[in-house]
């Protein structure tokens, strides 16, 4: 039988064992290295940033109206300009830009937004891109133009009266280009904006160059008839280049093509450059509109076309 006082002196010697264990453990884990995680890389934060960025584009009850305009995209045959074209992919960033969605032209959120648009303009809020919601939208972007408006009486202004001559590094490829002086101190202000603001433009030399200002009346015509130049579309009776506030700018081109082509597949191309992105979404900031047949030519709206 185990005497009281042997217990007692068991029981001290088990309780002063398991203290030193303790403080044996205590020691060991308090010197042992902290676990870490994996550094966070560039590249990493680069992901977030996009991810945060990136809207949602998923729209609950508009996915017909999704698969209808992704089906359309390319094969819409339409003349929303009055020659014959195939596909609304050309003029996609402007109509994200006039319904103000960053999200693709075939995606739910792109058609609940057109919806909007056309809800608030009392048309069938639909959310799909046709030819004739298309001439609304068209009309909206071609009413902020003075040209537009002051040509719509059936009337052409006057030749500018009062022209500046840009710095040779501002024409593309050296051209000399003439301007209003306000329609010139204008672009120069969007130029070097553009430039500081996306660092992608100006990679290539030539992005935002004028290729085209002033241009007289007579210009116009014997362009029209000796090398077939009119204007894009119809023959340039009446051009905006003659008030002096019309340019036509560099933003790239389809390979095989001139900045000036208005063949689909360069068109489309220019549509698609860091060059023409930021002029649709900055230019108006400036007083620049376009036209939206040709990525490539804007009007300064700050000052009216003389009468």
């Amino acid at each position: 039988m185990i005497k009281a006082s042997e217990l007692l002196r068991f029981l001290g010697a088990l309780a002063a064992g398991l203290a030193l264990l303790l403080l044996i453990v205590l020691r060991v884990t308090s010197c042992a290295p902290l676990k870490t995680h994996p550094a966070v890389t560039p590249a990493d934060r680069q992901v977030a940033q996009v991810r945060a960025e990136r809207p949602d584009c998923r729209a609950a009850g508009w996915t017909s109206a999704a698969a209808i305009n992704a089906a359309s995209l390319r094969t819409l045959a339409w003349a929303p300009f009055g020659r014959q074209e195939q596909g609304w992919e050309i003029y996609a960033p402007m109509i994200q830009h006039e319904i103000g969605s960053r999200c693709p032209p075939d995606s739910e959120a792109f058609a609940q937004a057109l919806a909007a648009w056309q809800q608030a303009r009392g048309v069938t809020a639909d959310g799909l891109v046709t030819e004739t919601g298309f001439a609304g939208l068209k009309g909206e972007a071609q009413s902020r133009r003075d040209f537009v408006r002051f040509t719509s009486g059936g009337t052409c202004p006057d030749p500018a009266d009062e022209i500046a001559q840009a710095r040779p590094e501002e024409g593309y490829g050296g051209k000399a280009i003439l301007l209003r002086p306000g329609a010139l101190a204008a672009y120069r202000r969007m130029a070097a904006a553009a430039r500081a603001e996306d660092p992608r433009i100006g990679q290539d030399p030539d992005d935002l160059k004028i290729f085209s200002g002033y241009r007289s009346p007579t210009l116009d015509a014997q362009r029209c008839e000796t090398e077939g130049n009119c204007n894009g579309v119809v023959r340039a009776r009446c051009s905006a280049h003659r008030t002096g506030l019309a340019i036509d700018v560099y933003v790239g081109h389809a390979p095989g093509y001139g900045p000036d082509s208005s063949a689909d597949p360069n068109r489309l191309a220019m549509t698609r450059t860091p060059a023409y992105q930021w002029l649709l979404a900055n230019a108006a900031r400036f007083g620049f509109v376009n036209y939206p047949f040709e990525p490539w030519h804007w009007e300064w709206t700050g000052e009216a076309p003389s009468p």
